[in-house]
């Protein structure tokens, strides 16, 4: 008797389908599970709890957490860059681990996590050293965790090597007290309008930047729109 597939109960690889068992934790999609920094304890759907829910979904409760530091071997090409910039680092003088945060691999992607006062120096590495050459940035994300003290405010920099045809990411956090972080337009002159959509929607300031005003909202806009703190009206 078919199933609703029309597989008769059987899988691809010929083996009788056990909903039980593939419904297992260990048989689900791969999740960061306990891994990471924990920054807050969601309660009921997206985060809101304060409607008159009768759906149920109120009841949820998921620890939201930021992915932790990988361990090496990083796999593939990662090690080889990670190990590029490294070396690199050091023959300007500069210890790795005071520039370099924490490295991050989560789904199959590369994120390194690098000091703001640093951040000038590993951007100019990576773009001018010829076992590296990230020759491109395509452009800086704001990110807003509220919850996560002391670091709320992040920039994300998609970086590309042409050359090597590759992709990594830089990530970069400032408090909301100080939301500063150096512009990286004198070493990626194509991030112009993207700091400055930054600032515009989650308040960054790229310090050096040669014209740091709003892109996207009028000049006397009040706030920064795409903060999770931004008050809502209609």
């Amino acid at each position: 008797m078919s199933d609703a597939n029309g597989t008769n109960g059987v899988n691809r690889s010929g083996e009788g389908v056990n909903p039980e068992k593939d419904l297992t934790a260990s048989n689900l999609p791969g999740q960061r599970g306990d891994g990471g920094e924990e920054i807050r304890v969601q309660r009921g759907m997206f985060g809101a709890n304060n409607g008159g829910d009768t759906s149920g979904y109120g009841g949820l409760v998921r620890s939201v957490r930021l992915p932790g530091p990988a361990a090496r071997p990083y796999g593939g090409w990662f090690d080889e860059v990670a190990d590029e910039l490294e070396g690199a680092l050091e023959e300007q003088g500069l210890l790795p681990g005071n520039a370099i945060e924490k490295t991050v691999v989560d789904r199959g992607e590369i994120t390194f996590h690098i000091e703001r006062e640093h951040l000038l120096r590993v951007a100019r590495t990576l773009r001018d050293d010829p076992a590296l050459r990230f020759e491109l940035c395509t452009g800086v994300s704001g990110v807003h965790y509220l919850h996560d003290k002391g670091r709320e405010l992040h920039a994300v920099y998609h970086l590309r090597s042409i050359t090597h045809n590759r992709l990594i990411r830089l990530e970069v956090s400032a408090p909301d007290a100080d939301p500063h972080i150096p512009s990286l337009v004198s070493v990626y002159p194509t991030n112009d309008w993207h700091e400055r959509e930054t600032y515009d929607f989650f308040g960054i300031v790229f310090d050096g930047h040669p014209a740091l005003t709003r892109i996207m909202m009028p000049d006397d806009w009040q706030g920064h729109p795409q903060r999770k703190d931004y008050p809502l009206g209609g």
